[in-house]
């Protein structure tokens, strides 16, 4: 129960740090694929946030040097590429469907719980199998 509570304190973190990241980004540049723009610079930075905190306080992971933490990253990565069209999904469906800021966003948090689940199971299962075996 413990490590489920944590969890989801970190995805909310990270997610806070997504929607955050859009936010900026929209508030910043109204141009031309201003929406795009800022939901993969809120994914780029919810990744990296969420690795972070995932190797550390959920996996204890400890890489053995650079390339290491660099390949387990890189496997990250690929696991929330699957995660990533479920969060994509939601938002851009609830952008589409109500067409305000506040729905899109609502959007975006239910995908990324959703992702977030799923990514869990994927990366105790491919990412940090050693780390948790």
């Amino acid at each position: 129960m413990k490590l489920a509570i944590t969890y989801s304190i970190l995805a909310l973190i990270a997610t806070i740090a997504n929607i955050g990241t859009q936010d900026l980004v929209v508030r910043l540049y109204d141009g031309t694929f201003s929406l795009l723009l800022a939901i993969i610079a809120g994914t780029g930075i919810g990744l990296v946030v969420k690795y972070v905190l995932d190797k550390r306080y959920i996996f204890r992971f400890r890489a053995d040097n650079a390339a290491h933490d660099g390949k387990t990253f890189l496997l990250y990565t690929a696991m929330g590429l699957v995660t990533t069209v479920i969060f994509w999904g939601f938002e851009f469906g609830f952008d589409h469907l109500f067409e305000t800021r506040e729905m899109r966003y609502l959007g975006g948090i239910i995908g990324l719980a959703i992702g977030y689940y799923a990514k869990y199971q994927l990366d105790k299962r491919f990412v940090f199998r050693s780390a948790t075996a």
